[in-house]
């Protein structure tokens, strides 16, 4: 059943893009960030549709023209603190955080469905308490919550990222029930090979082997935060393998993009071309690797971060869209915005059962 959905929070569109490719239509969507906003209008066709920036600044009687024209809440609200969360004060409990605005657009345009998505840690946040204050607000405001913790590389994409999702089914209309979604299990994990001596935290320096997971890529805007890759020591004329499991994205800034190894070409190629490829010399950027490509390598190897393509890459969006968007922001933008996405192939798979 094709549905109308409303994008709060919308980003660069990461549910956006998992709704429309399940064949459901966007209305409207609201992003404060200006850069999130220049992709996601740049990525999108958005003519035509209803749209606010500041959600705290929407006011009721705007929000009740999209009653009747949204079936679906999209919402990966940011994760603030509940401090009076548990406290049993019903509906106030969420006053002066964001979910409270999710609450709001609900209780006036009474969607179908509440389809939201937030941090692991929100199931524990205060003890269980702020969970189960977010469950008490969705029944008192009329809809019956499920919910999974899904991860990323179950759909299809090389990240380890979990996250919790909600569904908020209202009351007295015939919805599907949407969970156990189960994806294709991987059970490989995390695999640190080194650590590099560099200033700043621990995590920051550890090396990942691409033959297995990588911990979650975050919000990073340069510096040497980003997450790093390495293939194992190649031998002469040893292949390098394809691109693997990557970190997940988090939300740190200034240099968390992930690295990964940088092919060296064999003496006797340093000279050549193969496929279309050459040798790059120290400071130049590194090609964007694909999971097509094959280098000869040295004995040695060299350590690099991931480009902002294939972080995006990691969260499921194609690459004619990440074109769009680099053409208006910059690296650091592009490497927070992957950072704060919610992953496509999750939505989508979640958006078919809706």
């Amino acid at each position: 059943m094709r549905m109308k959905f409303l994008d709060l929070f919308s980003g660069i569109g990461g549910f956006r893009l998992g709704m429309e490719m399940a064949g459901h239509e966007c209305v409207g969507y609201v992003e404060i960030d200006k850069f999130a906003r220049k992709s996601y209008e740049t990525m999108y066709d958005t003519r035509g549709e209803w749209t606010a920036y500041d959600i705290t600044k929407v006011a009721d009687d705007d929000i009740r023209h999209l009653r009747g024209h949204v079936d679906v809440i999209c919402a990966g609200f940011p994760c603030q603190a509940f401090s009076i969360a548990g406290k049993r004060k019903g509906f106030e409990d969420t006053r002066g955080t964001l979910f409270f605005e999710i609450a709001r657009f609900a209780n006036i345009i009474r969607p179908r469905y509440l389809f939201l998505e937030n941090v692991k840690g929100l199931l524990n946040h205060d003890n269980g308490n702020t969970f189960e204050t977010i469950l008490r607000i969705l029944d008192e405001l009329g809809y019956d919550a499920e919910w999974d913790l899904l991860n990323s590389k179950d759909f299809g994409v090389p990240q380890n990222r979990e996250r919790v999702f909600i569904i908020g089914h209202l009351r007295g209309q015939r919805t599907r029930k949407v969970f156990p979604i189960i994806g294709e299990s991987n059970e490989i994990d995390c695999n640190i090979i080194g650590k590099l001596a560099l200033p700043g935290k621990d995590q920051w320096n550890r090396v990942y082997s691409t033959d297995g997971l990588s911990p979650t890529l975050t919000t990073m805007q340069g510096g040497r935060q980003e997450p790093k890759i390495i293939d194992e020591q190649g031998r002469r004329n040893k292949k390098l393998k394809p691109l693997d499991i990557c970190p997940t994205l988090r939300r740190e800034t200034h240099g968390n993009e992930p690295k990964v190894v940088q092919a060296v070409l064999t003496p006797d190629r340093e000279e050549k071309r193969q496929n279309g490829r050459r040798m790059k010399e120290p400071g130049e950027p590194m090609f964007t690797l694909t999971a097509q490509d094959r280098h000869g390598v040295s004995d040695g190897y060299r350590i690099r971060k991931l480009t902002p393509k294939e972080c995006w890459r990691l969260q499921g969006f194609p690459d004619e869209l990440f074109e769009k968007a680099a053409k208006v922001n910059s690296d650091s933008q592009l490497y927070k915005q992957a950072g704060n996405s919610v992953t496509v192939n999750v939505i989508y798979e979640i958006a078919k059962k809706l």
